[in-house]
């Protein structure tokens, strides 16, 4: 039975989800494949925000109050950094720190970003594959009025404040999937796609503009299944209601159905947008409404075992 799931994450809510799925899943029957645009170098450091959320969420680590870093953290590290002049608009956690150097010095030995994600998993007790969207450097840059500025740059230090003009993706013309990515894409069990409640345009897409991916999908003969990042017409966190609305396009669930275009075969929407059912059903989509709002454990397993059923993957 063809019952292995491929799911794509970045942000927050795509961590959520990745638990959820890890939670009611065996290691043998899913891929996270997780967005590494958002990854940059700080302080001689390489910092990947997204694969480090999925690491986190599934090693029970994750600040759930703040939302992001590693929960009990403290911040020493930060303190002298700032003491010593250096740059802090980027804030990084003691234990989190950790994470970082452990990474970045076998990064420049020599493995891959993959090696290094499997091996840094494995320690942390992760037996489910979390896999970076690829090894090559691709890097998620918005358009403004003063020029393209790198993600962290946007998202961080400018508090998403300038007006977006556009998203590219520096380096993806030249990046391919990684290893695991690829093999999952070709696995002959494969039975759905999974595309977490990420934002589409910042934590899809650049999984999306990998070489071969977006025709990969397009010829699959398994069901695409998206939660959408949206819940009573507005983004929970992050930037995609301005973003939205700073590129021309409303702040609704249609949005996210035509970003996705013919990619899409399912879209499960918060209850609060019920509404959008028929336009969305009009588009030729099947759609599944129910709570998408994931605040404890138990709301991710309940939100992964509704993507599963859309998917129609049996989850025991």
């Amino acid at each position: 039975m063809s019952r292995h799931v491929l799911a794509l994450s970045g942000g927050v809510g795509g961590a959520k989800l990745a638990a959820g799925l890890a939670a009611v899943l065996s290691p043998d029957d899913l891929t996270l494949v997780v967005n590494t645009g958002d990854d940059f170098e700080h302080l001689g450091l390489t910092i990947c925000p997204d694969i480090d959320s999925v690491t986190y969420a599934l090693a029970g680590l994750n600040d759930t109050v703040r939302g992001w870093g590693v929960k009990d953290e403290t911040w020493q590290a930060m303190a002298m950094l700032r003491a010593l002049g250096e740059a802090d608009w980027f804030n990084l956690g003691d234990r989190d720190m950790g994470m970082h150097i452990a990474r970045s010095w076998r990064l420049r030995a020599g493995d891959t970003l993959s090696q290094v994600t499997a091996r840094l998993t494995g320690e942390l007790g992760i037996a489910h594959a979390i896999v970076p969207m690829s090894d090559a450097p691709v890097r998620t840059q918005i358009g403004t009025a003063q020029g393209w500025l790198d993600f962290q740059r946007y998202f961080v230090a400018e508090q998403c404040r300038p007006v977006a003009t556009g998203v590219r993706f520096e380096g993806a013309s030249d990046a391919v999937p990684s290893p695991a990515f690829a093999a999952a894409l070709a696995r002959e069990d494969l039975g759905a796609i999974v595309v977490c409640p990420s934002n589409p345009y910042l934590s899809v897409d650049p999984i999306l503009s990998l070489d071969g991916v977006r025709s990969a999908l397009a010829g699959r003969r398994v069901p695409v299944v998206a939660v959408s990042p949206l819940v009573g017409g507005a983004s929970l966190k992050g930037p995609l209601g301005k973003l939205l609305g700073e590129l021309g396009r409303p702040v609704s669930n249609a949005s996210i159905a035509d970003h996705y275009g013919d990619l899409l075969d399912h879209l499960i929407i918060d209850e609060a947008d019920a509404a959008d059912v028929g336009g969305l059903r009009d588009r030729g989509l099947s759609v599944t409404v129910c709570p998408t709002v994931m605040c404890h454990a138990g709301d991710r397993e309940r939100l992964a075992r509704v993507a599963l059923i859309a998917a129609g993957i049996e989850t025991g």
